[in-house]
């Protein structure tokens, strides 16, 4: 069911004409019907953000919200100030739409970067997405249809809380995915009665042990937008740390299945560093050999190279991951490949069939902190997938 799981919040994906594929649903709204508008987010880091990150970011400040519009087929990202205009404008006719203030309305847009959008197709496009909403399956899934762009299928998810609260939440991402947010719109929806601070501070937390540490192709985006929205419908205040939980969860499982879609992949990719002298330094490990793009084609041809994995953890300054580079060892999907920095078992003992890779680190600093991240591999449809992007 997406986002209308949790009660209180109705949903409609429709075709408004914005994306250059015939046919595809392209425009999704989702409302808070309250009785709460608390709302809580996180946002791309990338200093050329886009106008609809720059409009949601100060929506998201107060800590409340009426309802989401998202786009995709249109980054509306690098357009300056008749960019941001036309955010103001999409916020503006769903207010209107919704009796809300335009305060109150977020705005996310995903696609092509440097163009405006075709604001009438947009505003129309809400028109029919007002009048098409519904709290029904149906109604989730058009919208986590709607927001796709490179993605083969949608992403969701629903979890229920010990006490019937609930929580759903959809995605969209397949490449341009990196350690810092991925491009990725995500809406994630409770009937759970929380303040924003809560919301605020237990989606940082999930964020960060989730949708930061994945990485399709290293490329950061301009539009990445996490929303976190509460109606309170439930009536439940749930357990602080269940609540807790239960975000970190949702978002674990939405980065995930990016990760399972990433454009072209053939592998989905976990490293895990253990024996680090921090998470910090475990997680800086891990995102150097995620990042190597001559490890992802290996792995692409089947080929479990630990030289491509021990050189790229070697690019890791000793002031933020300290190691012994002849105590490190190194297995691929259980067969320890590289013992004490050098030769171990043949890699040829490597099983390279299932979807999943393991690739496990140990430092062997005589520490205990860890840290897992996950990639993909890089195959020849994913360059063809990004060489075809604009035409």
């Amino acid at each position: 069911m997406s986002v209308t799981f949790a009660q209180g919040f109705t949903a409609a994906g429709v075709e408004a004409g914005i994306s250059a594929v015939e046919g595809k649903k392209d425009l999704a709204l989702v409302v808070n019907n309250g009785p709460l508008d608390a709302i809580a987010g996180v946002f791309t880091s990338n200093r050329f953000c886009a106008a609809p990150v720059q409009w949601s970011r100060k929506i998201v400040a107060d800590g409340h919200a009426k309802a989401v519009i998202l786009n995709s087929g249109g980054a509306n990202a690098c357009t300056g100030e008749e960019g941001y205009a036309q955010s103001k404008a999409t916020a503006e006719k769903v207010a209107e739409l919704v009796g809300a203030k335009p305060e109150d309305v977020a705005v996310c847009s995903t696609g092509l970067i440097g163009e405006l959008l075709p604001l009438d197709h947009v505003l129309e496009g809400a028109t029919q997405a007002y009048e098409a909403l519904a709290d029904t399956a149906e109604a989730g899934a058009d919208a986590s249809h709607a927001i796709m762009t490179t993605d083969t299928k949608p992403k969701t998810v629903e979890l229920t809380g010990s006490n019937g609260w609930k929580i759903g939440g959809m995605v969209k991402g397949s490449g341009m995915i990196a350690p810092q947010l991925a491009t990725m719109l995500c809406v994630i929806t409770t009937d759970a009665v929380v303040s924003a601070g809560q919301m605020q501070a237990a989606l940082t937390v999930a964020a960060e042990h989730s949708f930061n540490r994945i990485d399709v192709d290293g490329c950061m985006s301009t539009n990445d937008t996490v929303l976190l929205l509460a109606s309170g419908a439930s009536g439940v205040e749930p357990d602080k740390d269940e609540f807790n939980r239960l975000v970190r969860q949702a978002c674990a499982s939405l980065s995930r299945q990016i990760i399972g879609d990433g454009e072209g992949a053939s592998h989905d990719i976990r490293i895990t560093v253990t024996g680090a002298t921090s998470e910090e330094a475990a997680l800086a490990c891990g995102r150097a050999v995620a990042a190597s793009n001559l490890l992802k084609c290996a792995i692409s041809g089947n080929d479990p190279n630990w030289g491509r994995i021990v050189s790229s953890l070697g690019t890791v300054p000793e002031d933020v991951a300290p190691y012994d580079s002849n105590k490190v060892t190194v297995d691929v999907n259980g067969v320890r490949i590289c013992e004490n920095g050098g030769a171990g078992r043949d890699r040829s003992e490597v099983d390279m069939t299932p979807r999943e890779v393991h690739i496990d680190i140990d430092l062997n600093t005589g520490a205990d902190a860890s840290a897992t991240v996950w990639t993909d591999d890089l195959t020849h449809e994913y360059v063809h997938i990004n060489a075809d992007y604009e035409s």
